[in-house]
């Protein structure tokens, strides 16, 4: 991953159109190349003028605009937040053309013909843990969801670990709720033009939609910490 300035925008890891039906391929067109593109533009056009930010990596970047001048701290935030958080929910996102192993399967069980990729150790102990901390996946899902639709505006909803403890947060614009105890587990974007081409003013069909695409062996990996690019510095 290009973790430093100059930052490009890295190609998607499926094609633009694998994760339909559930995200269309026309969005995963303008949300990464257009959308991804404007922030890593103006990412790098912000660090061009300011040489000695570019020796910090874009996690770093995410906490080094409070030590900066009020003039300086919204581009940085707004831009490398959306860098990150752009970054962050493409890669937690997979193709799956079967049934919501999510809603239909027993943790880290796929249901019936579909592909068994996610089973692993870590993906038991991320689903553990989900039905240990709020009582049952379907809890954990009706919460996220009450969550992801409580965001006012643009923003987005989180799954993260502190320090250990399992938590459902949400955060506006492109701000990313990073600290030190805290791991990013996985996002959902609810920026409109992650959804609007086709759920429309639909934000609850999108959720349903994307829970059917997560990349849970992603998430698991996050949680375990065995992706150490996305633990909050």
């Amino acid at each position: 991953m290009n973790n430093y300035y100059p930052f490009i925008n890295t190609p998607l890891p499926y094609a633009y159109d694998a994760l339909e039906p559930f995200i269309d391929e026309k969005t995963m067109h303008l949300h990464h190349d257009r959308h991804l593109q404007t922030y890593i533009d103006n990412l790098n056009g912000f660090l061009e003028e300011n040489p000695s930010l570019q020796k910090y990596s874009l996690e770093e970047l995410l906490t080094t605009w409070r030590r900066l001048p009020c003039h300086l701290q919204a581009p940085l935030r707004n831009n490398a937040g959306g860098v990150y958080n752009h970054r962050f929910y493409f890669d937690g996102l997979k193709p799956c053309r079967c049934s919501d192993r999510f809603q239909n399967g027993s943790p880290g069980q796929p249901p019936a013909g579909c592909a068994s990729e996610n089973r692993t150790a870590s993906s038991s102990l991320l689903f553990s843990e989900m039905s240990r901390q709020f009582g049952s996946r379907e809890n954990f899902r009706s919460q996220f969801k009450e969550a992801t639709l409580s965001v006012f505006g643009s923003g987005y909803a989180w799954l993260v670990s502190d320090s250990g403890m399992l938590k459902i947060v949400t955060s506006s614009n492109q701000n990313t709720p990073v600290c030190h105890s805290r791991t990013l587990i996985l996002n959902i974007d609810v920026w409109e033009h992650a959804y609007y081409l086709k759920h429309y003013n639909l934000r609850a069909a999108y959720i349903d939609d994307w829970f059917r695409v997560v990349n849970w062996e992603k998430a698991n990996e996050r949680f375990a910490g065995m992706n150490h690019d996305c633990r909050c510095r």
